[in-house]
Formats: structure tokens, C-alpha cells, sequence
């Protein structure tokens, strides 16, 4: 008997490619190696303990309700332990605003599935956050980019790009952009809105890494402002502040597209981890988060100061790069002629890996781009890590 060959892939599956920065983790992943390509939290600074004790504490008092099938909006004392915090650094919120995802990347691909047609037109930073331009792309939108500078996204920019392709959306990271690590300044926060409110497109506002600030004082959020309070979505986590393996996000959007977005989770997982969101809200009820993320923003500034103190004799004659106020990433441009891709086989080679910048560009890349984070390794690695680059260049 023959056999019939099964149907393919759905071509949407098929068009859009594995993201570079998993495969260059992949490859990096041996432990005598010290990566700066991974923009992963500090295990060693995970609170353990306390999570630890947040869950038995939703074991033990919740047992029944922890271990069920769940709302599909989310976890009634987690949404408002959300809620107030968020009104506590400046964004009023209520729990009914909130829809609690598997991650902030869920909360991407819901908003993204409810509001996006084939062919709409999403305007992105350049670079931008490679995860979200491979959802984008899966949904079959039409992604442009917006120029950016040492400030972030450019307003003008901005504005001749709205009037000429009238997009359905606008997506940034306006504090400490992955992956340049760049902040939006009130003004161009303000100017984004102000375009967004004039011309009638939604803003998805990003921020997984606002909590990590080492200088400087708070932007407003764009949810915030008068003019796109009606039409900016926010996306928050808990993985950069307490640990990515929880897998809790969160999304606040206004009523409609909210209703929207919970749909399209009852049909891709009915709801996030009820156990997970319950201890969650145990350990926002009990623990000190503020005290917590102030040891994490010690620990991360003394190592964002390491590597910046080590990248002039660590990178080629004529290298730039920036000095984020928080985050986890700076971005770095080497001389005129050099390639971050072609020079990370030697790195590789040498033990040490950083994240070539050509993947995060929606379109034409700048190949003498990279991207480094600072968060995993304390300060004698890094300073092991900047010695065994600058070895690497020297011979590439």
C-alpha cells in the first residue's frame, strides 16, 4: 500500500524563521562561557525563600481554588495586588483593567490575534524587540520600522510614516528598549500620544523593565497621558523582577479590545497557571517586592557599571555605545567596516558571546551593531568576559 504524504504546515508557520538570539543562546550555552547575548535575570538574586513560602502559603490556605481550573481574566487577588501597585507608581488602575497572561509575551500574541488583519500595518522601533517582530510577522501584518536615535523613536519620523501608511498599530518599549536599552523622554512620550490620539491607531506600551531604574527619575507611562489613555494597551511582567519561570504577565487595556484579548485566550489556553498566580498574590500580599527589586537595581548597577568601565579597551578603536539609566542591555556600534555576526565565531571561540544587533532591524540592518547585556554575570566575570573579547577582536 502507498502512502499518501500528509498535508504541510500552515505557510504562516513556515514563513516566519527561528529567532537568532534563542539559536545564539543555544550555542553559547556551555558554562565555561560568559555571555553577554542572554537578557536573563540574576538567578542568584531570585528570592527563593520567599517564593517558596508563597506558595505553601497559597497550598495551605487555598488548596481547593489553587489547584482548579481558573477565570480566564485571572487570579481575583493577583489582578488587584496589580492593580494597586501599578496605582502606586503613578498609573490609576482597577482589577476589572486587567487580563493576567502567561507571560508578557502572551499578553503580545492575544492583543496581537484580537486587534490585527492580515496586512495591517504595524509601525515598530528600529531596532526593535526581535520577539515581537516574529509575532507580527506570524500574523501576517505589514511591519514598518520608525527610525531611532541615542533618544529613542523619532517623533517626525513618526509622523510622516502615520500620515503615509495609516497603521493599525504602533508597538514600542519606551523604558530601557530591548535592545538598545534607550528611554523615551516625556516630550517624545507626549508627541507619540498626541499622534496616536489625532490620528487613530492603538499603542502597545511595553515595559518589563521599568521597575529596573539606577539613575535618573521616572517617565509617565503613555498609558497615562490624557490623549492615548483610550487607546494604548500596557504589557507588564513579573520576570525581570521576581523570575521568568513563573511565567505571570499581565495586560491593561481599555474595556473592548480587553474583551477581545480574553477571548482569544479562552481558545489558546483558558487560563494562566492558577497555582502560580496564587502564590504570586501571596507574595505581593506578604513579602517586600520594593525591597526585593532594590537589591536586584544594586546588584544590576554595580554590574552595568563594570562593563562600561571595561568596553574602551575591550572593543575596537572608534567603537560607541551607550549608558543606559536601567535595563538589562546597552547597545554598541563597532568602526566602520567590522561585522558583530561575522565576529561572533571568533568571540564564541575565545568564550564569550554578545548578541549581534542585524536580527532586531525590521528591514536593512546596521551590521557593526551588537547588543550586550549586564545582568547575568557579577563583576569580576565581567571584567573576565571584556579581556576575553577584546582578545577576540584583536585577532578578528
Amino acid at each position: 500500500m502507498t502512502r499518501a504524504e500528509l498535508p504541510p504546515p500552515a505557510a504562516r508557520a513556515s514563513a516566519v524563521g527561528p529567532s537568532a538570539v534563542r539559536e545564539i543562546l543555544a550555542l553559547t550555552a556551555r558554562p565555561e562561557v560568559i555571555s553577554f547575548a542572554g537578557g536573563l535575570p540574576a538567578p542568584e538574586l531570585f528570592d527563593v525563600a520567599g517564593l517558596r513560602a508563597a506558595y505553601d502559603r497559597a497550598f495551605t490556605e487555598v488548596p481547593d481554588r489553587a489547584l482548579q481550573y481558573s477565570t480566564t481574566e485571572g487570579d481575583p487577588e493577583l489582578r488587584t495586588a496589580i492593580a494597586e501597585r501599578l496605582t502606586d507608581r503613578g498609573l490609576a488602575t482597577i482589577p476589572d483593567e486587567l487580563l493576567v497572561t502567561t507571560g508578557s509575551q502572551q499578553a503580545l500574541t492575544l492583543l496581537t490575534a484580537a486587534l490585527l488583519e492580515p496586512g495591517d500595518v504595524v509601525l515598530v522601533e528600529d531596532p526593535g524587540y526581535l520577539a515581537a517582530l516574529q509575532c507580527f510577522a506570524f500574523a501576517g501584518a505589514r511591519v514598518v520600522p520608525v527610525p531611532t536615535d541615542d533618544g529613542g523613536l523619532i517623533p517626525d519620523a513618526l509622523a510622516e510614516l502615520v500620515a503615509r501608511e495609516r497603521p493599525k498599530l504602533l508597538y514600542l518599549v519606551p523604558t530601557f528598549q530591548n535592545p538598545t536599552g534607550r528611554t523615551l523622554d516625556t516630550a517624545r512620550r507626549r508627541a507619540v500620544a498626541e499622534l496616536a490620539e489625532r490620528h487613530g491607531f492603538w499603542i502597545a506600551e511595553d515595559d518589563p523593565y521599568g521597575e529596573l531604574r539606577y539613575d535618573g527619575e521616572a517617565e509617565p507611562w503613555i498609558a497615562g497621558l490624557s490623549a492615548a489613555a483610550d487607546r494604548t494597551v500596557l504589557l507588564g511582567s513579573f520576570s525581570k523582577i521576581l523570575a521568568p519561570g513563573l511565567r505571570l504577565g499581565f495586560l491593561r487595556a481599555p474595556a473592548a479590545l480587553r474583551r477581545a484579548c480574553v477571548i482569544v485566550k479562552q481558545s489558546a489556553d483558558l487560563h494562566t497557571s492558577t497555582i502560580d498566580q496564587a502564590a504570586a498574590a501571596r507574595y505581593l500580599r506578604d513579602a517586600d517586592l520594593d525591597a526585593h527589586i532594590g537589591r536586584i537595581r544594586a546588584a544590576y548597577r554595580e554590574r552595568r557599571d563594570a562593563l562600561l568601565a571595561g568596553l574602551s579597551k575591550a572593543l575596537p578603536a572608534g567603537s560607541s555605545w551607550n549608558h543606559p539609566d536601567g535595563g538589562m542591555f546597552l547597545w554598541v556600534r563597532l568602526p566602520a567596516g567590522h561585522d558583530a555576526t561575522a565576529l561572533l565565531r571568533t568571540a564564541v571561540r575565545h568564550d564569550v558571546a554578545y548578541v549581534p544587533g542585524a536580527p532586531f532591524y525590521a528591514t536593512t540592518p546596521d551590521p557593526r551593531t551588537l547588543r550586550m547585556s549586564f545582568t547575568t554575570h557579577n563583576p569580576e566575570e565581567i571584567g573576565e568576559g571584556l579581556r576575553r573579547l577584546a582578545d577576540a577582536f584583536a585577532e578578528g
